[in-house]
């Protein structure tokens, strides 16, 4: 086959473009650290990265779903404290109205007393985090409770708030203000009883309300301690899923991130090929008649 002058300009354009390509992807490689700058230099890692990207994201909204889930307990925890404080000083009130030798003006402080620490019972009922009523089941948007006719009436309803942690994996979080939770209702009512009949004199034997209350704060310590033991759950749920986001993270960077040692090598011994193709070129070309009239 005869070799033409043009036959050598084209081969030699053919590789100068390969090398040139060639050089430009390494650049890419080595400017953005990584080793797929497209889908087409790995199609079967391309499909991995997608697969761990997805399993990354998943598991930074159920890690994010877990610290939501420990603040709203926590807020949760909080109130029920404020609840228990409550009703201890409601017991030593309740202990000392109990003395029949009490003077009138001595059981109207205590009714006065137990009277404020109703309203604050009120306010721990209506608690909310992030806008939104704790103790009020699904009816977040709307408080808890509402005083009515020296009754405080249960505005919420039983639905049961549960964070997702996991692929099918949903745990409960709130507790309910009304029946089967802390039944704030009835720490209402049992003071509103004790605060009446001190006031109105009409029963002096106040040592019943002794075991009313007693009987709220097991119901309290029982939902608290309920409360605790999921905070606890979720805080090593947490870190297991921190733990797995490393993984993940790991996995991504092993498929994706490029030797960089490895890709300077490839990209002197590149840049090297790409001068020689171009030095060959230039004694490739013919000299045109001009060069031999000179």
């Amino acid at each position: 086959m005869r070799v033409t002058n043009g036959m050598l300009i084209t081969n030699m354009m053919r590789d100068y473009a390969r090398n040139m390509r060639n050089l430009e992807k390494l650049q890419g490689q080595l400017s953005s650290g990584k080793r797929i700058l497209k889908p087409s230099d790995d199609p079967v890692a391309v499909s991995k990265s997608l697969k761990l990207r997805a399993d990354l994201a998943y598991n930074q909204q159920y890690v994010s779903n877990a610290d939501n889930a420990i603040s709203w307990l926590e807020a949760t925890e909080s109130a029920l404290k404020d609840l228990g404080d409550v009703l201890h000083r409601a017991r030593e009130l309740a202990v000392q109205g109990s003395n029949g030798a009490l003077a009138p003006e001595d059981r109207m402080a205590i009714a006065d007393e137990i009277e404020q620490l109703q309203k604050h019972i009120v306010q721990v009922g209506n608690a909310t985090y992030a806008g939104r009523y704790i103790f009020a089941g699904y009816r977040t948007d709307q408080p808890a409770f509402v005083e009515q006719n020296g009754q405080l009436i249960y505005q919420g309803d039983g639905g049961k708030i549960a964070f997702e942690i996991g692929v099918g994996n949903r745990i409960e979080v709130n507790v309910l203000g009304g029946d089967g939770g802390a039944e704030i209702d009835k720490i209402y009512d049992v003071f509103e009883r004790f605060k009446n009949d001190l006031r109105s004199g009409a029963n002096t034997n106040l040592d019943s309300y002794i075991g009313e209350i007693d009987q709220r704060m097991t119901q309290i310590l029982s939902q608290r301690s309920a409360v605790g033991a999921k905070v606890n759950r979720f805080e090593l749920i947490r870190a297991r899923l921190k733990e797995e986001e490393i993984n993940f993270t790991n996995l991504l960077s092993q498929n994706e991130d490029v030797d960089i040692a490895e890709v300077i090598v490839r990209l002197k011994e590149a840049e090297n090929v790409y001068r020689a193709s171009l030095a060959a070129g230039a004694r490739i070309i013919m000299p045109t008649l001009v060069d031999f009239l000179r």
